[in-house]
Formats: C-alpha cells, structure tokens, sequence
C-alpha cells in the first residue's frame, strides 16, 4: 500500500501529519518524554511489534525529531535521543493531553497529572496568543494565507474563497480554522 505524502501541502498541519500522522509515532515521543529511550524499553511499555517500532523511529530519526546514540559496542545497541525540534514538540502533547483530560477522562479523573517544577503547581497546557497571553479559541481568530503559502495558488477561486484572497477569514462563518 502507497502511503500519501502531504509534505508539498501548503499546510503546517498537513506536513506535521506527514511526520506524526499516527498513533504510534505519537505514543513513542509520548514515551521519550516520560523517559524511555531504549528499543527494547518501547517494546515493553506499548507493546508495539518490533518493525513498527522500527519503522516509526526510523521516522523520527529521518525527519530530526530524534537522535541516535550509541550506549553499547558489543553488540552495538542505540538509544533514541530527543533533538531540539524534538523537545520542541513537548507543547503538542501537552496540548493533546489537555484536551483529552477534559473531554476523555473517566470519574476517577486525569491518568497523568503534568506538574510544573519551576511554579511547583500542577497545570494543563493552554494555547495563548504570543503577543497579549490570552487564551486562543476558534472563536476569536481569523485566518489568512501567510508569506509561504504558494504564490500560484492564491489564484484558485477556492482558496480566494476560503482565504477571503488575503484578507483574514473568519473562523467562526462554518468554515473550518485550518
């Protein structure tokens, strides 16, 4: 079976799915950030076969999320180091995490508690806006093509209709924010 690239998308989701676009690749990093970094550690704690593993950190390795370091000559063994576009990716999950604490968990409450070392309080991720720091929800943004999106496609009558040709869209008319 052919898998779909969305790497030429011009879309930053799109070509994150293209890296991340499964739940395995997701619940690996998940595991990295908890601390594991070892194959055989992957294999133990998900019990994910041991070519999908491969293959998911293979993608990982190739697209400069994680590094590969040797931790043993004889036989070579490696574990799987977060780069700094790796570590970059801990607000992703984070936010995932915060939004399955809200609409996923059960009546015992969150499975995971994120507890923020620097404040010493127990916190959940929140997207805020990087210039004024106040939440962002779809209701309250617009979206607009941005200095890399294709020049050729901005011709295309629907996306001069989904991108109002340049000017903000309005989130919150029925259209999708992304």
């Amino acid at each position: 079976m052919r898998r779909i690239s969305f790497d030429g998308w011009p879309c930053s989701i799109a070509r994150t799915v293209d890296v991340l676009g499964d739940g395995w690749t997701l619940l690996v990093l998940r595991e990295v950030f908890y601390g594991e970094s070892r194959f055989d550690g992957f294999i133990g704690t998900l019990g994910i076969a041991r070519n999908t593993l491969a293959d998911r950190l293979r993608r990982l390795e190739d697209a400069g999320i994680l590094r590969r370091s040797a931790y043993q000559s004889d036989p070579v063994r490696h574990e799987y180091l977060l780069t700094d576009k790796g570590r970059d990716f801990f607000g992703v999950l984070a936010a995932i995490n915060a939004w399955g604490d809200r609409w996923l968990a059960d009546d015992d409450g969150v499975p995971v508690t994120v507890h923020h070392t620097s404040c010493g309080h127990d916190t959940r991720a929140e997207v805020v806006c990087a210039a004024c720091g106040k939440p962002l929800h779809s209701e309250d943004v617009t979206l607009r093509t941005g200095p890399g999106y294709p020049a050729r496609l901005l011709a295309d009558p629907a996306v001069r209709t989904r991108f109002g040709a340049g000017r903000p869209v309005d989130a919150t008319s029925g259209g999708s924010a992304f």
